[in-house]
């Protein structure tokens, strides 16, 4: 299996999960032309694409998709709340609803020879999930947009290869920052965002010997910087109640305007 960020960030966000097989994309809120290029930089064409999963309908994760829709009639997959949603975005033009297929949290589905198991998380969207996606006894999982984290959600990160995790903003720097207040509590709120320090925390419950990558994603633009989240978390898991250090794991922060590695697993 394969995990790429081709880019996360508060802008927008499109990650490719894949095998030799079949080819997914889990969220598209950037350009066609940028997903396009990126996925040209992993050896493949949108037209080999079997599956666009989306996590909830906010433009920074659906920007591109009406694109990808009409050019090569790609299926989405989304919960029936979030694609009701998705159908009323004007931006994204006309495309056939035929490719809809509706999911439901906790119910596992198939997309070639990759399973993918859907899972609730809590933000300010209409039933959004994050995904887990597994074949032959390897897993990755791509969990972003979460105002908080509780034992449902550790329970399906569990035993990972490799995780890509919002680590969307440092707390004093929103706090201080110029967001207006509405927008300052939205995002710190239970349907908000995960922030750097949160991040950790959440890792020191999931981290174990074959974790192989962790990559930090959704960061915040005004309230973030990639050093800051990444020492943070580092801090965290060191810090932390759990046997690891963070010098025990391969972690990078996924660039808002660049591809991550291709991480193998």
């Amino acid at each position: 299996m394969r995990l790429v960020s081709i880019a996360s960030g508060s802008s927008g966000n499109c990650i490719y999960v894949g095998d030799d097989d079949t080819h997914l994309l889990v969220d598209t809120g950037i350009s066609n032309k940028r997903i396009e290029q990126g996925l040209n930089e992993i050896g493949l064409k949108g037209s080999e694409l079997d599956g666009i999963v989306i996590t909830h309908e906010h433009s920074d994760h659906t920007k591109g998709l009406g694109v990808l829709a009409r050019k090569y009639g790609v299926p989405l997959y989304g919960t029936k709340e979030t694609l009701e949603e998705v159908s009323k975005q004007k931006y994204l033009g006309e495309y056939p609803r035929e490719l809809y297929h509706p999911i439901c949290p906790d119910v596992d589905f198939f997309v070639g020879d990759l399973e993918v198991k859907p899972f609730s998380i809590d933000h300010d969207a209409a039933n959004p999930v994050a995904y887990r996606i597994q074949h032959d006894h390897k897993s990755v999982a791509v969990a972003t947009d979460m105002g908080h984290y509780d034992q449902y959600i550790i329970d399906h990160l569990q035993g990972l290869d490799a995780l890509l995790l919002e680590s969307n903003h440092d707390v004093n720097m929103l706090q201080a920052g110029p967001y207006p207040y509405y927008l300052k509590r939205r995002i710190l709120g239970d349907h908000g965002h995960l922030s750097n320090e949160n991040a950790g925390r959440l890792l020191c419950c999931i981290l174990h010997d074959n974790l192989k990558r962790i990559l930090l994603g959704h960061l915040s633009k005004e309230n973030n910087y990639e050093e800051l989240a990444y020492e943070t978390v580092k801090l965290e898991i060191t810090d932390g109640d759990n046997p690891f250090k963070a010098s025990d794991f391969s972690i990078a922060v996924a660039g808002r305007d660049r591809m991550s590695e291709i991480i193998t697993i």
